[in-house]
């Protein structure tokens, strides 16, 4: 009598195919004030949120610009130290500037996002870590 055997390269498609999430990973630097002028706005001090919790997109997001605006949900995934991660924390930013135009230097060039000194905050220690890797999801 055939007796079915247990295939877990099977029951990992299962699992990858109806996975209900489709996050994105990447990495995020954070960048101090000045923030204005912005790519996306200039000088309208109005464009960010009033809970500060925004960011500046990096090339693989800028999307020529159609990213202005855009809301992300974004936690921290792991960093190069071990404790740097706010686990459990995620939160919504809005995309004001491009990365690479910036008035402020990120801490680390070629980041995903660069999230302003208030979100990076939310969802890190910024005392220990200049650069995070990050799971986001535009919303």
């Amino acid at each position: 009598m055939y007796k079915p055997q247990h295939v877990p390269c099977l029951s990992f498609l299962i699992l990858f195919l109806f996975h209900h999430s489709h996050a994105d990973v990447g990495t995020s630097a954070l960048y101090n004030p000045p923030y204005l002028p912005t790519v996306c706005y200039g000088n309208d001090a109005t464009q960010f949120p009033a809970n500060n919790l925004f960011a500046a997109a990096g090339d693989g997001i800028w999307d020529n610009g159609a990213s202005c605006g855009r809301q992300y949900l974004v936690r921290c995934l792991s960093a190069a130290q071990p404790g740097v991660c706010i686990m459990d924390q995620t939160i919504q930013i809005m995309i004001v500037d491009y990365a690479a135009l910036s008035v402020s230097l990120p801490s680390t060039s070629g980041s995903t996002m660069v999230l302003s000194v208030n979100a990076f905050g939310m969802i890190a220690n910024s005392s220990v870590a200049s650069e995070i890797n990050i799971e986001f999801q535009q919303v």
